[in-house]
């Protein structure tokens, strides 16, 4: 059972270790990536996890299948509120993956910044707003040893952003504004 890591533990404030190249590939890290997604794909809620939160100092994090799906909806709401034709909204769906991001660093962020609901699988039911960046730049090694660079805007740089805090030993409570608690009632609805 991967528990999720709560705001009160100390493994949350510290600034994570990078991981040796050398390492990426090892059964260990394997071990750590399978506990992550275990974790993560039992939060209905959570789009991405850091390895903090499974109590990992590592320089580690997940990011959903979850996010791909929900921005590939919202592309598609857009589209029919262009009233495109309906040949257009019927192309194939992509098979989405988790995307494993190792010793990441962010490149570049927008100036242009945006204001956003956030919440953390690791600050349970409480939520505020976070000013992100629009855009982010991401360059970071995948689960196979491969560097890659990924762009992102609106919620995936918003996810990118959220998880670096995470290995640098910031929870977005320190940056939320309005922070307020919403636990959900026995029928999954925010109270």
């Amino acid at each position: 059972m991967n528990e999720i890591v709560q705001k009160e533990n100390k493994i949350l404030r510290k600034i994570s270790k990078a991981v040796p190249i050398a390492s990426i590939k090892s059964t260990k890290i394997a071990s750590i990536l399978e506990r992550m997604t275990e974790a993560l794909d039992k939060q209905e809620d959570g789009v991405a996890i850091a390895a903090p939160q499974i109590g990992e100092n590592l320089r580690i994090f997940i990011v959903s299948k979850k996010i791909f799906e929900i921005m590939d909806e919202e592309k598609t709401k857009t589209k029919i509120s262009k009233k495109q034709s309906l040949n257009e909204l019927r192309e194939e769906k992509p098979d989405y993956k988790n995307m494993v991001f190792i010793n990441p660093e962010i490149l570049k962020t927008s100036k242009k910044q945006m204001s956003v609901e956030e919440g953390c699988l690791s600050v349970r039911w409480f939520y505020g707003k976070v000013k992100r960046s629009e855009k982010t730049l991401v360059r970071a090694y995948d689960e196979n040893g491969k560097l890659f660079t990924l762009g992102g805007s609106g919620l995936l740089s918003q996810a990118f952003q959220h998880e670096i805090d995470h290995l640098d030993g910031i929870l977005f409570i320190d940056k939320a504004t309005g922070l307020k608690e919403m636990v959900p009632d026995k029928n999954g609805q925010n109270k």
